[in-house]
């Protein structure tokens, strides 16, 4: 589980990195310590009661009604999903995706990772995403603020096996 937490927190790194040279900015600019260079990385495993799903986006989520469209799976691929804190820094360039998953009744099981800037982070509109002609559309944003929302444990480069076991049993004894 170690293994795929550094292996998915990799490919991430090297998504921001793709992502920073679209917004005009230095390759290396999300690696900054409060950006992504040590992120908020949470890895979870879903059960699911069904297999053969259908993932679907909503490409309008202001839209009414909400227009649902199918994505069709790709063997081998993986799924990134850019959230609502990417939205703010390019000013909606790049936009957070409404999606949900429809199943049929069959099992499978999933791995979600997740990856948000340290609690340092203060995400706002960069500057390469703002002009005079399109100004920033979003206030600032605290990352220590909207991650209170949900519970989130987030899982550090390395943990030993005994202290994961642990967390696990202190959640069950919490909820």
């Amino acid at each position: 589980m170690e293994k795929y937490h550094q292996e998915a927190l990799e490919v991430s790194r090297s998504v921001s990195r793709l992502i920073a040279l679209a917004l005009g900015l230095d390759i290396n600019f999300f690696d900054q310590p409060e950006m992504l260079g040590n992120p908020i990385a949470t890895l979870r495993l879903l059960h699911y009661e069904d297999d053969n799903y259908g993932l679907q986006i909503c490409k309008d989520k202001d839209a009414k009604p909400q227009i649902w469209e199918y994505v069709p799976p790709l063997k081998g691929a993986f799924i990134v999903n850019l959230g609502d804190m990417l939205e703010r820094w390019s000013n909606c360039f790049f936009r957070s995706t409404l999606h949900r998953v429809l199943g049929n009744g069959q099992e499978r099981y999933s791995i979600a990772f997740f990856v948000e800037p340290s609690h340092e982070c203060i995400v706002e509109c960069l500057p390469t995403c703002q002009s005079e002609k399109n100004p920033p559309n979003s206030l600032q944003l605290n990352v220590k603020i909207t991650s209170r929302r949900s519970i989130k444990i987030p899982m550090p480069t390395s943990v030993p096996m005994h202290d994961i076991m642990h967390t696990k049993q202190m959640l069950r004894k919490s909820y």
